[in-house]
């Protein structure tokens, strides 16, 4: 992984390669490379480091050819070096690849017997290596693409490029995401709709085990078993402004900042759209199940385990949740009283993709929450509930995250009226306190010079605390994984009741707590925790509202006031303050807050 355009266009196509790749940036990468076929010339360019890198080598050197593909590579088989970046090419063949090829290593030694060295570190580079041996054995480049495909195991999007062939692109998916895109005597592949929106919006999306024989007048489809097949066009639409910064220092920030739109359009197309209402009234019968499995990965599991509380609480519903990298490997057992339900921002991420297959006949019924509705998660589910927050280019979720938490809300306020375990007042009361929190975002936003001014303290120190109870736990968890995501300070969660048992061994003056503290039926508690810490010499810091500060808030390091968020949902009005708290002391160190180093923002890869 992570990104990969290719083009077979009708002018040189460096530029629209190198753009591409820009729109991809914001998946995260460690170097970036093209490789283009000019006159019947194959040959390449590779730069480590940012996408600029790559086009001052083109500037200086620059690469012809109508036909080309690219990559933006982070880094799996081997460090992060220009050897290692893609594309690689061995002979006649250069290859893109997102995934991983899990039986490189017997590929290596079945190649290494006929002489065939590598010069990389990469698992891709077999790939490259391996057909370029059976074009050598007398196969034309569509049917050496498809030997060697065949003889793969693992993930892989794929893109071929062949010396002598200006005029064709092979293209090959399994278990990492890859489109075809159409054009006026032009085609185009993508690892993602944005990268081709310069270029083109009619998008086919490959299956399991596609291959794609492109050329300009058209595209040939195989499917695993290489019997031709018709894939469905589809026209995605893209708004250009959610590609921009928007005026903004950084895509985290104006992402931040479009929270209270996002929540409102994800809440009004549940709420009062005739289509969304349909989909919670229809889609999910609750009454059916007797517990639910949630499985996600980072800051979707922790929406998972915000949600868990609203279920439990609200809906008197049981849930389990999973990290997906652990769900299907202790072979949970489940039945068909059981829903399955998973969230992914990307709809690609490669360990929950594999734990819904792992649900797939076992579970009564497969549901996820996304946020690109034609991905693999969201196509094999028996029902995909969009999360409505378009594009996010910054790799630490916030805008996708709340999303998820308001589309789970809505969920559960639809679970606890199917099963009866709300009154028709108390449903309403908990609708109208759901349809206020983007208001109350609203509100927490104009906060931000105090955060900022907190931040400026807090970037001195290296470790840092956040506590929280119920509800306000995992929020603590999110809060410590944005800290450390982007400004690189170690930071943990923890429930606050806790706090005694163990992490308190941590705490003296230089050791910064974050402490969220909603006046809510758990305040006094949270409180003699805090005392606590600063009994010990912790410096605290209050997020809470202004009742909470006043009755709580002496002696504490740092305040930030909220506004007053009542109910079950404030924690998504409180997701704002860690945000920028996270955002502001990374701007205060000077990290790269959009692309922190080694993350990916759609990790293909288990």
């Amino acid at each position: 992984m992570c990104g990969i355009v290719g083009v077979l266009g009708s002018h040189h196509v460096s530029p629209l390669l190198v753009e591409g790749l820009k729109r991809l940036e914001y998946r995260g990468y460690d170097s970036a490379g093209i490789a283009t076929v000019d006159n019947g010339k194959l040959s390449r360019r590779r730069a480590l480091g940012k996408l600029v890198n790559l086009s001052d080598a083109l500037v200086h050197d620059p690469l012809p050819g109508k036909s080309g593909i690219g990559h933006t590579r982070w880094a799996t088989h081997g460090a992060a070096t220009t050897e290692n970046a893609h594309p690689h090419q061995r002979g006649r063949v250069a290859v893109v690849h997102n995934g991983i090829i899990e039986n490189y290593r017997a590929l290596r030694e079945f190649l290494k017997e006929r002489g065939i060295t590598p010069e990389s570190e990469t698992d891709t580079e077999t790939v490259a290596m391996l057909c370029n041996w059976h074009l050598d054995q007398g196969l034309d480049p569509v049917e050496a693409a498809k030997e060697t495909v065949k003889r793969l195991e693992g993930a892989y999007a794929l893109c071929f490029l062949f010396e002598g062939e200006d005029d064709l692109m092979i293209a090959a998916r399994k278990g990492s995401p890859l489109a075809i895109g159409w054009g006026a005597g032009e085609m185009y592949v993508g690892s993602d709709a944005l990268a081709l929106a310069p270029m083109t919006n009619e998008l086919t999306y490959l299956e399991e085990g596609d291959i794609a024989i492109l050329r300009r007048a058209r595209a040939d489809i195989l499917d695993e078993n290489h019997a031709p097949v018709t894939r469905p066009r589809r026209t995605v639409s893209l708004d250009a402004s959610s590609t921009d910064k928007g005026g903004h220092r950084h895509y985290m920030s104006k992402e931040i900042a479009e929270q209270p739109t996002t929540l409102a359009n994800a809440l009004k197309y549940y709420t009062e759209n005739r289509e969304g209402q349909h989909l919670l009234e229809h889609g999910v019968d609750f009454t059916a199940f007797d517990r639910i499995v949630m499985v996600a990965c980072g800051t979707a599991s922790l929406a998972c385990f915000v949600s868990k509380y609203w279920f439990e609480q609200i809906a008197r519903i049981p849930v389990e949740i999973d990290v997906a990298s652990e769900f299907r490997y202790r072979e949970p057992p489940l039945n068909s009283r059981t829903l399955a339900l998973f969230v992914s921002q990307s709809g690609e991420t490669a360990d929950t993709l594999a734990a819904l297959r792992y649900c797939k006949g076992k579970a009564g019924m497969i549901l996820s929450i996304v946020n690109a509705t034609e991905s693999s998660i969201a196509r094999e589910s028996d029902l995909a509930l969009p999360i409505l927050a378009g594009p996010e280019i910054g790799v630490a979720s916030t805008k996708a995250f709340t999303s998820q938490l308001a589309v789970l809300a809505a969920l559960t306020l639809q679970a606890a009226r199917q099963c009866g375990t709300v009154t028709a007042a108390r449903a309403q009361e908990l609708s109208d306190q759901l349809r206020a929190v983007p208001g109350l975002v609203a509100d927490a936003l104009t906060i931000a010079p105090q955060i900022h001014r907190v931040a400026q303290q807090l970037a001195r120190f290296d470790d840092v605390l956040f506590l929280g109870r119920g509800a306000f736990y995992p929020m603590a968890l999110e809060g410590a994984l944005k800290l450390k995501e982007i400004s690189y300070i170690h930071a943990e969660g923890y429930a606050s009741g806790e706090l005694k048992h163990g992490p308190i061994a941590l705490i003296d003056e230089d050791m910064p707590v974050v402490v969220l503290v909603p006046h809510d039926a758990m305040f006094d508690k949270t409180i003699s925790n805090m005392q606590e810490v600063m009994a010990r010499g912790g410096k605290i810091i209050m997020i809470s509202d202004a009742r909470g500060l006043s009755e709580g808030g002496d002696g504490v390091w740092q305040r930030i006031e909220m506004p007053a968020a009542a109910g079950p949902f404030a924690p998504i009005v409180y997701a704002v303050p860690i945000q920028q708290l996270a955002y502001w002391t990374a701007v205060e160190k000077g990290t790269d807050v959009d692309q922190p180093r080694n993350l990916a923002k759609s990790v293909t890869v288990e």
